[in-house]
């Protein structure tokens, strides 16, 4: 049987020019390629400009791309490239709900302020240098479907997806009239002054796994072959901080593959949330949709030849077939060190991309990859 296992990496704009040219997405591919990677996972959605022409952007802001790629579209080229040299390609929308990083909010606010998020001062909400768009907002969550899917209905991908931003909104957010009138008829109260009290956390992050199942229903009534991928922050730090509730995505199977972000920067944190993960979020039929996200740039920060080693080590270990790396940049260090040790060792036998029944296959297969600590484990917990 082929050897079967998700090799993704995120490709940036930002600390990147691979998308200034088709020549270099060429370029980009190729090296991915040898390298023994299947899929990338480009962006498309940042700053509140699109990385292809969208029809959409431009009826609605009067915006139609990024201004840097006025006359190109660097997503069809991209696509062109990757398949090409046999890559999968999952568009990126990276910014989400976000509508801009210290900007005020940025076009998309100062167009449509009514979509702003609010905390409960009444302010624009802010988190982290992220101004961010009512995420609870029918007509905002509209737009954001809508930029999907006129990715998935105009291009030839694999699938699409979200991150830490989509679906998510700052825990801090809702104090905006509309969810505040909302909560009021179904509790006959005003939400809590806590952002952290559970009721509230639960009943915001609800909308969202709402919103999610649409979009994966509208995704799937497209091209049921499509994946729907998510890259949400780690349970429960994400539905605490930005009302992530990606076990309850799991156990409704609104997703087809998951890469919670354990951006660490030792490996001994990162073995420690793998196994919390496995243990505590992830059923032997979802194990298969498990690809983590790695850390293997950021700023001046690079992994290590020996703990991308030990990671993916790791991860096999436990029955993860696959990691999704953040991202590009970094295997282009130290002239493409960390290129070679996945070209020699870890990628040095090809592997084909899961298909979607390689995803959603059940019991029998991922028990196999279970350790007997782990199936006690879960044995104890379900017993008290």
């Amino acid at each position: 049987m082929s050897l079967r296992e998700i090799r993704g990496v995120w490709l940036t704009n930002t600390d990147s020019k691979v998308l200034k040219s088709q020549q270099r997405i060429a370029e980009a591919m190729n090296f991915l390629a040898e390298t023994g990677f299947n899929v990338v996972f480009p962006v498309v959605w940042n700053q509140g400009v699109t990385f292809y022409p969208s029809q959409l952007m431009q009826q609605t802001f009067g915006v139609e791309i990024n201004p840097n790629f006025i006359g190109r579209d660097p997503l069809r080229e991209l696509i062109v490239e990757a398949r090409r040299v046999g890559l999968k390609v999952i568009p990126w929308f990276e910014y989400g709900f976000a509508s801009s990083y210290n900007a005020n909010g940025g076009l998309l606010l100062q167009t449509k302020p009514e979509w702003a998020a609010r905390d409960r001062n009444g302010k624009l909400l802010q988190k982290n240098g992220f101004e961010w768009m009512n995420a609870l907002d029918p007509q905002v969550q509209e737009f954001l479907l809508n930029l999907v899917l006129e990715v998935v209905k105009n291009y030839d991908v694999d699938g699409i997806q979200g991150d830490d931003r989509l679906p998510a909104l700052p825990a801090e957010g809702g104090y905006d009239e509309q969810t505040i009138a909302l909560y009021r008829q179904q509790f006959h109260q005003d939400p809590p002054a806590n952002p952290q009290d559970r009721q509230w956390l639960q009943w915001r992050a609800d909308i969202l796994t709402e919103f999610l199942a649409r979009l994966y229903q509208e995704v799937k009534a497209i091209n049921p072959n499509l994946i729907v991928s998510v890259s949400p922050n780690i349970y429960d730090w994400g539905f605490k901080e930005y009302l992530q509730d990606s076990v309850t995505w799991l156990k409704r199977g609104i997703v087809d593959m998951i890469h919670p972000q354990i951006y660490r920067r030792d490996f001994v944190s990162y073995k420690c949330i793998i196994n919390r993960l496995i243990s505590e979020q992830f059923t032997d039929a979802t194990l298969t949709k498990l690809a983590p996200g790695i850390l293997m740039k950021l700023g001046s920060y690079c992994i290590s030849p020996e703990y991308l080693i030990k990671a993916i080590e790791c991860n096999r270990k436990r029955g993860i077939k696959g990691e999704v790396f953040f991202f590009y940049e970094g295997l282009r260090e130290n002239d493409g060190a960390l290129a070679q040790v996945l070209r020699k060792k870890l990628y040095a036998q090809s592997a084909s991309f899961p298909t979607l029944a390689d995803l959603h296959v059940g019991t029998v297969h991922s028990q196999r990859s279970l350790s007997l600590w782990q199936k006690l484990e879960r044995f104890l917990r379900n017993l008290f």
